[in-house]
């Protein structure tokens, strides 16, 4: 079960892969100035991950002016993430959890991923949100075991709305 709002959101440190290569990015350096969302996302490549990040990216400008920083995150490697976001047009920063244990800090792995696909890789981030405050506390946090499910965006948006 994922972590529940009212609890302190674990710090991190991730790498993400900027301008001039890669760099490491830290929850704690992102709070204070405004809310953080937090997106898991199971892979790149794929096609409802994909959909996500291009809609969020679309929406940036409407996060930025809600106060928050999004942040997404998925267990691929930075340069994967790169590329993906490349040729997809995606925006937003992307984090590297390549050894998963961020999503196993936030209580959103999957033990197993997709196994009556033959993917059996345990780890994999559930599709979820968080939206972290300036404090560190998590005011919204929603996970799904469905890999299909996208999160409740208009929900994440209010939520954002009463932070700012």
């Amino acid at each position: 079960m994922a972590l529940s709002v009212g609890e302190k959101a674990p710090d991190f440190e991730m790498t993400s892969l900027g301008a001039d290569g890669p760099e490491l990015v830290k929850l704690s350096d992102q709070l204070g100035d405004g809310s953080v969302l937090l997106l898991f996302v199971p892979m790149a490549f794929t096609g409802v991950c994909t959909t996500e990040f291009c809609s969020v990216t679309s929406e940036l400008a409407e996060y930025e002016g809600l106060n928050a920083k999004v942040l997404g995150i998925s267990g691929d490697n930075p340069f994967a993430q790169a590329n993906w976001a490349e040729k997809e047009g995606i925006s937003l920063k992307l984090l590297s959890d390549y050894e998963h244990g961020v999503a196993k800090a936030y209580d959103v792995a999957y033990d197993s991923f997709l196994p009556e696909k033959n993917l059996t890789m345990g780890g994999v981030p559930k599709r979820s949100a968080f939206i972290v405050d300036s404090a560190g506390v998590i005011q919204y946090s929603e996970s799904s075991d469905s890999p299909g499910d996208l999160p409740n965006f208009d929900a994440i948006k209010a939520k954002l709305a009463e932070l700012k």
